[in-house]
């Protein structure tokens, strides 16, 4: 099925993207005999490269029904999934079709990758992320409908953007419901950090951080 982005939209999309810097690659994992959205998601992802400025937002898609093997280079789990890669990046996922509010979370991560640089968390909060040196892993599960997920999500996608150790994913809640149900989501968003401690809602920056420093003791 494709997902058309209306005009008005595009208009908008292609101005915030213009602002793109250097090159970003949305790899795309698909599975086309079993999985709920992955012809809609694929859509989503090209109709975005062809409205940024050319050759700037190559879109890779990779068909696990045929290779298996880019799931394991890239560490895939499910499908369908978006990696926004600019090369040394591959921990900022998405899992599920960003559509409704989490469109725009992966319009800002394309823009920090691009940038090289996000403004996302406060300096304090980005030095405290930077100095961490132990893996850390943070699931934010969201719908599309809801309006507060998008931060949660940015705020795990700005902290793996600062440090390699950190891997931030977005999970569509719909599309992964035995996910949903093993970590009791009941609201959104909710995150899961290093599967010891969780965040009903949004939570504030300083919070965010807290919670971080919990996981991590």
């Amino acid at each position: 099925m494709v997902v058309e982005i209306d005009e008005e939209t595009k208009d908008q999309v292609r101005q915030i993207l213009s602002k793109m810097e250097k090159v970003v690659y949305l790899r795309v994992f698909l599975d086309k005999e079993n999985c709920m959205y992955c012809s809609e998601t694929q859509s989503l992802v090209e109709q975005l490269s062809e409205l940024a400025p050319e050759g700037k937002l190559p879109v890779e898609l990779y068909d696990v029904t045929e290779d298996k093997a880019p799931l394991e280079e890239y560490n895939v789990p499910m499908t369908p999934a978006i990696l926004v890669d600019d090369g040394e990046h591959k921990n900022i996922r998405y899992f599920g079709i960003p559509a409704g509010y989490e469109f725009s979370a992966l319009l800002e991560d394309i823009l920090d990758l691009s940038r090289g640089s996000t403004q996302y968390l406060s300096p304090k909060a980005q030095e405290f992320i930077k100095s961490i040196d132990q893996p850390v892993h943070i699931k934010v599960f969201v719908t599309p409908t809801c309006p507060y997920c998008p931060r949660a999500v940015r705020q795990a996608h700005a902290a793996a953007f600062l440090n390699p150790n950190i891997t931030g994913d977005m999970i569509e809640a719909m599309e992964f419901q035995e996910l949903a149900a093993k970590y009791s989501v009941y609201g959104v968003p909710k995150i899961v950090i290093n599967e010891k401690v969780q965040i009903e809602g949004a939570p504030p920056e300083p919070m965010f951080i807290q919670k971080l420093q919990e996981a991590l003791s």
